[in-house]
């Protein structure tokens, strides 16, 4: 997309605006952050958001050229994770059958009204999901009394295009660390001839408002070791708010032990092997009191969770994967 169709597709009054906070911040003009802007763009292909939320006008060009942005995620999904085979992940009532060995939880997508019916009894807390859907748009918790009747709400499951799945129950102490959403672990695994590994790992945890952690729903990133399972640093959130401890709950980041965290690495990398065309997942994973589950797998998870959070550009887990497809297949991808 070239400079003149992006800034017509995107906000550029926003951005202006953004960038006349940033200024003043920064003791800066803003002719000069556009200008960082403009030579970033043609650069790197971000956009806006890229821009303000990596802080790429801090960057260097060595730096900036390790950022990766839409443009390189396309095609390195592409390669990694193709098209092809997306239905396996992204309808997510079929995520939940691929992966139900790893998912214990009730769900209900196209049957009956007494088949819901059945599942409102067994269920009083439960979330309400879009069949396809990204950053955690359209997911809410609800109650049995919030559907108001089996009825209502079967018919705007049918007319959004929607469905239910029983409310996961969180391991007490994750509950510790905010009890208002699930609090899930984004792990990123590659998988190829037989052979899984986790390739990053953050903990999402929800600000104690919303019911969802998700980055763009108002949550917080914390950095995890993959070693031994603890929070690393500061939480983060979307406008880069920096928290040592969790705003409500009280409880430090730092140092805070997952429980049951190699219970959790197992299941991933195992569950990374079961689709053989799809070497790349972004799993949301939920700790529970004797183990895990997944909320979700993500065959194109993307960057922007693991680039905040390490505060550089992180093409070098591209060529992780790329290395090892050049390898096996004669291929010479390079990014």
């Amino acid at each position: 997309m070239g400079l003149l169709q992006y800034a017509k597709a995107g906000n550029l009054k926003n951005f202006i605006n953004k960038l006349n906070e940033l200024a003043k911040k920064e003791n800066t003009g803003s002719f000069s952050l556009f200008a960082k802007f403009l030579y970033c763009f043609l650069k790197t292909g971000g956009g806006y958001s890229d821009f303000l939320n990596y802080e790429l006008y801090k960057r260097n060009s060595k730096e900036l050229s390790e950022y990766v942005t839409i443009k390189h995620q396309d095609w390195f999904y592409e390669i990694v994770s193709p098209s092809a085979y997306k239905k396996f992940f992204t309808v997510k009532p079929d995520f939940l059958r691929n992966f139900s060995k790893y998912i214990n939880r009730d769900f209900f997508t196209d049957g009956s009204l007494e088949e819901l019916d059945g599942f409102l009894k067994r269920n009083p807390e439960f979330m309400i999901k879009p069949y396809d859907g990204l950053g955690g748009q359209g997911v809410a918790k609800m109650t049995g009394e919030e559907a108001v009747s089996a009825e209502k709400l079967y018919e705007k499951l049918k007319k959004e295009n929607m469905f239910v799945e029983g409310y996961v129950k969180q391991n007490s102490e994750i509950n510790r660390l905010c009890s208002a959403s699930v609090n899930t672990i984004r792990v990123m695994t590659f998988s190829y001839g037989g052979k899984s590994q986790i390739l990053y790992a953050a903990m999402r945890i929800g600000n104690g408002i919303n019911h969802c952690d998700n980055f763009h729903q108002g949550g917080m990133g914390c950095s995890l070791d993959i070693e031994t399972g603890k929070l690393i640093g500061k939480a983060v959130d979307k406008d880069l708010n920096c928290f040592e401890v969790h705003p409500v709950s009280k409880v430090k980041f730092d140092g805070f032990q997952i429980p049951n965290w190699d219970k959790a690495k197992e299941m991933v990398l195992e569950a990374a092997l079961v689709n053989d065309k799809i070497h790349v997942v972004g799993w949301d994973v939920a700790i529970t009191e004797d183990g895990a589950t997944f909320i979700e797998g993500n065959r194109r998870p993307g960057f922007d969770l693991v680039q905040v959070l390490s505060q550089r550009g992180r093409k070098d887990i591209m060529r992780t994967c790329l290395n090892v497809i050049n390898e096996n297949e004669g291929t010479k991808y390079k990014i």
